[in-house]
């Protein structure tokens, strides 16, 4: 699929999507559409492993035909579905696929209980395989009999069935070996619904040029990854970038707090060909109850809430993940126990890189202490890489990324990168091209000073500056005005002057003329 076509394509899915979305915020028929979305995907995919089984009963492309009340038919569709689930991980009769219910409501028909099932009976396909946890409850989101779709059945059925008729005439060629090229199209909704979601859309979707930096420095040297971690994962957009940089990633692990998220991650997983034995994400808060506590990834990779709220429940100074601070980051910021997990989680050989407001450079306290820890005890920061502002949803404030390692090669000193002023700016946001990511990734492999743009400064100048990482005390990006030209000023007040003498003169004799005394006591 050429590039032109993968935008006909995006922009032939966001137009179905605005036809579904009525007086729906963007948070909310998002789930709608990409959950179709999804079950189309799913369905066409279970087509293709079917009819590749049937090629050997001379069915081959007949299992949408196949009848279930015929007995020869419906013994073919038990195994077709029990090797489904073993290998796919999810199993669908032939009158559960897309085209056949999309069809009926063509017709006219009342879809929507049928619809309702079958997306239960996706799930119900996968108990007690090992595909069950990755197919739980995902489609819970897809009320069906919500009156954000319509006031009543009928017109929920008719908005529905004309969206599934919609989709059912565009061709996914799950076949062809590009098959990221949905996965792409995924990508793109995603991002243009967090760009209508306001200040909900940092929940779910990092902006894909700011991954892309996070991906490169965490993969940096590497072709292969054993692992990669998001703790925050939102719908999983991080994590698969990092996936696309390298050659292959042997499993991906993820967490994500809130439940409708957690169900977008999964699906976005699936649809991008990710094995369902090759992802691990689970939903629950990570900093309460962390879910891959006992493991240690090579790449950790998230783009946190930014300074959000948590407990601090001194509990957690027993925590190995914060116990040998002895401090917790405050309650309302949590910053730094992510900083914390995440270092906690890394393996001895790994990389993480984080997104954090610019607080944590600076902000005493609590926050201090642990700062100095990392550096001073720790010596695990390995560079400070300053963004520009407003380039992420929800927020305009200018952020940084926070690289560290445990085994780092540059043990003497940190590498700051003042990117901050590398920008394309748009209508409502600035965004980083790929000229900026160039530059960053030059300077971060590189690693040498470079006037008005990055610094290494030795551990000495950091300790020296109190441990206080702020990006302007390292990298100066200050422009000097032009020189001051003392002698053209001179000038310029010698002809004031003159010209408030000859105003003096003229006022006086315009008061002798009137017969009143001049306010100059005396004019030269």
């Amino acid at each position: 699929m050429t590039q032109v076509q993968l935008q006909q394509l995006q922009k032939h899915l966001w137009n179905i999507a605005n036809d579904l979305r009525g007086k729906m915020g963007a948070d909310e028929f998002r789930d709608y559409i990409l959950g179709f979305i999804f079950y189309k995907y799913l369905s066409e995919k279970a087509i293709t492993f079917a009819n590749e089984l049937l090629k050997d009963e001379g069915l081959a492309e007949k299992y949408h035909q196949l009848d279930e009340n015929n007995p020869e038919h419906a013994e073919l569709i038990d195994g077709i579905k029990e090797n489904s689930v073993e290998e796919v991980g999810y199993a669908l009769a032939p009158k559960q696929l897309f085209h056949t219910i999309a069809e009926r409501g063509r017709q006219g028909e009342f879809i929507l209980d049928e619809l309702s099932n079958t997306l239960r009976e996706i799930e119900r396909s996968t108990l007690g395989a090992e595909s069950e946890d990755d197919f739980a409850n995902l489609f819970e989101d897809l009320d069906l009999n919500s009156t954000k779709l319509g006031n009543n059945a009928n017109d929920r059925n008719e908005l529905v069935s004309k969206v599934l008729t919609h989709l059912d005439n565009i061709d996914f060629d799950l076949s062809n070996s590009e098959s990221d090229v949905l996965g792409d199209a995924y990508e793109y909704l995603i991002g243009e619904f967090a760009s209508g979601a306001g200040k909900k859309a940092g929940e779910f979707y990092t902006p894909q040029t700011v991954s892309t930096l996070l991906a490169k420095i965490v993969t940096q040297g590497k072709q292969r990854l054993r692992s990669v971690y998001d703790p925050t994962c939102g719908s999983g957009s991080l994590l698969l970038r990092v996936k696309r940089e390298v050659q292959d990633v042997d499993m991906i692990y993820g967490q994500e707090m809130n439940r409708t998220t957690y169900n977008l991650a999964r699906m976005n997983m699936i649809l991008h060909d990710v094995h369902f034995a090759k992802f691990d994400i689970k939903q629950e808060d990570t900093l309460i109850r962390p879910q891959h506590i006992d493991q240690r990834f090579e790449a950790v990779v998230a783009n946190p809430p930014f300074s959000a709220k948590w407990s601090a429940d001194p509990i957690f100074l027993q925590d190995e993940r914060f116990s040998r601070f002895g401090k917790l980051a405050p309650s309302s910021k949590a910053d730094m126990a992510f900083v914390q997990h995440m270092l906690h989680q890394l393996d001895h050989n790994g990389t993480m890189a984080v997104v954090l407001p610019h607080g944590v450079l600076f902000r005493g306290s609590s926050e201090g202490v642990i700062r100095q820890y990392l550096i001073e005890k720790l010596n695990v920061i390995d560079a400070v890489i300053g963004l520009p502002a407003n380039i992420f949803y929800g927020t305009s404030i200018p952020t940084c990324i926070l690289v560290l390692k445990k085994n780092r090669k540059n043990t003497g000193d940190i590498l700051f990168i003042d990117a901050s002023n590398d920008f394309d700016k748009q209508k409502n946001q600035n965004k980083l091209l790929p000229e900026h990511l160039d530059k960053i990734i030059a300077a971060f492999e590189q690693r040498q000073n470079i006037e008005k743009y990055a610094k290494v400064a030795t551990l000495q100048e950091v300790k020296d500056n109190d441990y206080n990482l702020n990006i302007p005390r390292y990298v100066d990006t200050f422009e000097a005005e032009d020189e001051i030209d003392l002698n053209a000023i001179a000038q310029q007040l010698k002809e004031l002057e003159q010209q408030s003498q000859n105003t003096d003169k003229v006022i006086a004799e315009f008061c002798k003329e009137l017969g009143i005394d001049s306010p100059f006591a005396e004019v030269k």
